[in-house]
């Protein structure tokens, strides 16, 4: 079985300097190899397919067998690393918090211990006939929500 952190270090060097970053590494019981990719603006075909000859060169098959597969993380894919939050920053998202509740807003901020999300709400001001939208910011620990996810809108 290929050793995932040096699989690991390998992609992560390969991707220093660019403008893709590693999201996800997964490696099967049986060597099927899932590495996700991202980048600040979007991630090329061609890019895949480099980086996919780069890791054969480094790990050949003769040695050990696997299935490899190199592909981008989809824009309705739940965010997996900060980058992607900070990527995000000032787009609409939604957030699954871990008791079931959505919510969705603009993430405004994203930092290595938590996120902030601002919400548009319908808010009824005390002795005000009607409600009046009201902007207000929803702070997260990371480990506080189920998933966040880009919210693409047609």
């Amino acid at each position: 079985m290929i050793d995932k952190e040096k699989l690991k270090t390998f992609i992560e060097q390969e991707l220093e300097g660019s403008e893709y970053f590693l999201v996800d590494l997964k490696i099967s019981t049986d060597n099927e190899i899932m590495v996700e990719i991202d980048s600040d603006e979007s991630v090329d075909i061609d890019y895949c397919i480099a980086l996919t000859r780069k890791i054969e060169e480094a790990f050949p098959r003769d040695e050990e067998d696997y299935d490899l597969e190199v592909g981008s993380s989809g824009l309705t894919t739940p965010f997996k690393v900060i980058r992607q939050y900070e990527k995000h920053i000032g787009d609409e998202v939604e957030v699954l918090e871990k008791g079931g509740k959505k919510l969705q807003g603009i993430l405004k901020s994203a930092d290595p211990e938590k996120f902030v999300v601002t919400v548009t709400e319908k808010v009824r001001p005390e002795g005000a006939k009607r409600p009046v939208m009201q902007e207000r910011d929803v702070e997260y620990g990371y480990a506080d929500v189920k998933q966040v996810t880009y919210l693409l809108k047609f």
